[in-house]
């Protein structure tokens, strides 16, 4: 008994240490993760739910950090290579899933959350293809664990070939899986790229309903999609920081709060990641995701160096 009330007093502890602008988004990352792996996670379930919630409050509070013409630039700039990017990585995914015989589903749910937008897409697809609990389990596993990594490693490699601001923040948006892991490599970069990470993560993020309707009526399935709310927040964050800038020192306030509960978020989701989760990775479907990752990161990063993306 006083072990179990030891661990969350520790989690508790470590978890508000995250509220102070001294711990960054790395450092709160791997806190979770060793904090889970090796006392285990005291309240799984409710880190869970909390990390998706506080995640896309802060979304919608890094918008009052933005204009919306700055929101409106960066997203229509991202458009075109937006759509070539996703539109490649499901193909390369889906044919990727055959060449390492990953199943059927799961495959295609590893390339949808690869493609778009991690675990937000996975849950989105997973009904309208009528993906089992254990598929959709084992594609969630193989994005999380990778969108960890990708957290750690983007900021190394960044610093590594001096990367601008924007350069990193287009980067991060485009290549990294899911929101919570942009925000955060980027947030590490920089305030700059963090505003451009955001956007157009958030621009690649809409495009889950237009694909979940196309497999919808492709499957004749009766699943809707829907505008994930955080995005609609964002804008109108934007927009209200655009409507009234007498009122600067407040949104910036807000907006860094916002960066700073992000760090917060990251000492969750870091928490989330159990034994149990990365026991059931397996590995066909690891190798796939991994294959899948690193050729639209390399080849992202590649356009964007050679000036193909700006």
């Amino acid at each position: 008994m006083v072990g179990v009330n030891f661990k969350k007093i520790l989690f508790l502890t470590l978890l508000t240490a995250c509220a102070f602008p001294m711990v960054s988004t790395a450092h709160a990352l791997i806190a979770g993760i060793l904090f889970s792996l090796l006392l285990g996670n005291p309240w799984p379930q409710k880190s869970s739910d909390w990390s998706r919630k506080l995640l896309q409050l802060s979304v919608v509070g890094l918008g009052f950090g933005l204009s919306l013409g700055q929101v409106w630039q960066v997203g229509k700039s991202s458009i075109l290579y937006t759509i070539i990017g996703i539109s490649l990585t499901l193909l390369v995914g889906l044919l990727l899933g055959r060449f390492f015989k990953t199943e059927k589903n799961t495959s295609a749910l590893i390339s949808f959350g690869t493609a778009i937008c991690g675990g937000s897409a996975i849950a989105a697809m997973s009904p309208v293809i009528k993906a089992k609990d254990d598929e959709a389990a084992l594609a969630l596993a193989t994005v999380f664990t990778l969108n960890s990594v990708a957290l750690l490693v983007f900021p190394f490699f960044g610093h590594l070939l001096h990367l601008s601001q924007h350069q990193f923040g287009v980067w991060a948006g485009l290549a990294i899986h899911d929101t919570s892991s942009v925000v955060g490599a980027a947030a590490a970069y920089g305030s700059a790229a963090l505003a451009t990470g955001t956007t157009v993560k958030l621009t690649r993020a809409i495009w889950i309903i237009p694909f979940v309707m196309g497999a919808a009526w492709m499957t004749k399935s009766e699943k809707k999609a829907r505008v994930p709310l955080f995005i609609i927040g964002f804008i109108v964050a934007a927009a209200v920081r655009t409507l009234l800038p007498q009122f600067g020192t407040v949104w910036g306030g807000l907006a860094a709060i916002s960066k700073q509960a992000l760090v917060i978020t990251l000492f969750l989701i870091g928490a989330g990641l159990t034994k149990e989760i990365l026991k059931n990775v397996g590995i066909r479907p690891l190798a796939q995701g991994v294959s899948l990752w690193l050729l639209a990161s390399g080849l992202t990063l590649a356009a964007i160096l050679n000036g193909m993306i700006g």
